[in-house]
């Protein structure tokens, strides 16, 4: 059964930066495109980045140019760079495959606040 753990967030200063980590267990993770999502308190989870299985990106507009996603196949990881963060970056960030169904972990809370 594969199990995904996210880890990272906190509370951080608008212009701030946080470093998203997500560990996967189970051996399917290098085979399948990768996502990060938020969900903020009474709206819908949203899908933020996703990286592909050979490392190509995509971003929602909303995080075009301040987040930056990767991955490093080798120990079963993807990561979220934030940067420039803003107060509606504020939710709780999840990570899951794209295109496989898994169960969502607990997920990391991000605060942007002053």
């Amino acid at each position: 059964q594969v199990q995904l753990v996210e880890s990272g967030g906190g509370l951080v200063q608008p212009g701030g930066s946080l470093r998203l980590s997500c560990s996967s267990s189970g051996s399917i993770f290098s085979f399948n495109a990768m996502g990060w999502y938020r969900q903020a308190p009474g709206k819908e989870r949203e899908l933020v980045a996703t990286i592909s299985e050979g490392g190509t990106t995509n971003y929602a507009d909303s995080v075009k140019g301040r987040f930056t996603i990767s991955r490093d196949n080798a120990k079963n990881m993807v990561y979220l760079q934030m940067n420039s963060l803003k107060p509606e970056d504020s939710a709780v960030y999840y990570c899951n495959y794209i295109h496989v169904r898994i169960a969502w972990g607990q997920g990391t809370q991000v605060t942007v606040s002053s």
